[in-house]
């Protein structure tokens, strides 16, 4: 078969045939009387095997010695293979990434592009002070993308960076609640801390809603950190979950403090009474979580509060009683 029936067949352009040649990767078999190159059907078969390879991302070189060396041995040449197009993939999605965010800002000119590459530069670098920097002056002139601070904030372990970049993310507008509430389904805890943390620093609705949803998350941490700011932003949702937080010794100074912060409404002071009670009566509740309760009880006015502390003031558990009894003395003072 001649150079130009191959080419045709194969797709394979003579031009790179010829380049073949050269490097000795592919030889034809044989002339014609004319001196046209032919071709074996040995040689398409291998013309074949180095284009699969090619598709592999070998480099010819690599090809060559794949297939005249006897004692090659694929694996390893794979195991390259595979590190390379991971580092591949991933620097050519950092960098879609990095041009998504850019032109998110809908830049007006290339002064524009400039700035918005160096502040998120800034908030990538190995010097605290610059990444503070960044945050702080993220949208006075040109904005920072909200997923490059939600990313920025999910990584950071500066409190003073920290600050800054959820101050930045408050006043970035919309999207910032539903990105860090995909971080609360990291599997590293401390990124689903710094999620649910930051989710609790941002007004509006949408935010509140996140942190309701984060009231059923499997991880304790998050599910305590939502409900202690759901509690500051009156959100009776909370009750049930700060209740847990006093029982189980969790954060439990600043859960009593949120629940007497929603004890202000009547309705909700009695549906907190009747959750501290309840769990007071629970079987597995021991000694120290009792006395959490009756102390979270202080702070909760109304009758059915009341009405437990009398009732706690005969406990058989004396510290209990006694804790009581003195809380009521205190309810009558006041």
């Amino acid at each position: 078969m001649l150079i130009g029936e191959v080419a045709r067949r194969s797709g394979v352009s003579a031009r790179m045939l010829r380049h073949y040649e050269s490097l000795g990767l592919v030889r034809p078999s044989g002339r014609t009387g004319s001196g046209y190159r032919e071709y074996s059907g040995e040689d398409i078969r291998r013309i074949f095997h180095i284009e699969s390879l090619r598709s592999l991302g070998l480099s010819l070189r690599e090809i060559g010695r794949a297939l005249d060396d006897p004692g090659f041995t694929p694996a390893a040449l794979v195991d390259d293979l595979v590190e390379r197009t991971r580092e591949r993939i991933a620097a050519e999605t950092a960098l879609l990434t990095r041009l998504r965010r850019i032109d998110a800002t809908g830049p007006a000119d290339w002064d524009d592009v400039l700035q918005v590459v160096a502040l998120l530069q800034a908030l990538g670098s190995k010097s605290a002070d610059a990444r503070q920097r960044a945050a702080l002056s993220s949208g006075d002139e040109v904005p920072v993308p909200v997923e490059a601070l939600v990313e920025a904030v999910l990584r950071e372990t500066e409190p003073n960076v920290t600050g800054a970049l959820r101050w930045a993310l408050a006043r970035s507008g919309d999207g910032g609640p539903a990105l860090l509430a995909e971080g609360l389904g990291s599997p590293v805890a401390a990124v689903r801390e710094r999620a649910v943390r930051s989710l609790a620093e941002l007004p509006g609705d949408e935010a509140t809603a996140r942190l309701r949803h984060a009231l059923a998350h499997p991880d304790p941490v998050v599910r305590g950190h939502a409900a202690l700011a759901l509690g500051a932003r009156g959100a009776a949702d909370a009750v049930e979950t700060l209740v847990e937080m006093i029982v189980e010794g969790r954060n439990d100074v600043d859960a009593a403090d949120a629940l007497s912060v929603l004890a202000g409404d009547t309705a909700t002071a009695d549906r907190i009474a009747a959750e501290l009670v309840g769990r007071l009566a629970h079987a597995t509740t021991g000694p120290p979580a009792r006395g959490r309760l009756t102390q979270a009880l202080a702070a909760v006015p109304g009758a059915k509060a009341s009405r437990a502390l009398v009732d706690l003031s005969h406990d058989e558990d004396r510290a209990v009683a006694l804790t009581a009894a003195y809380l009521l003395r205190l309810r009558d003072t006041g």
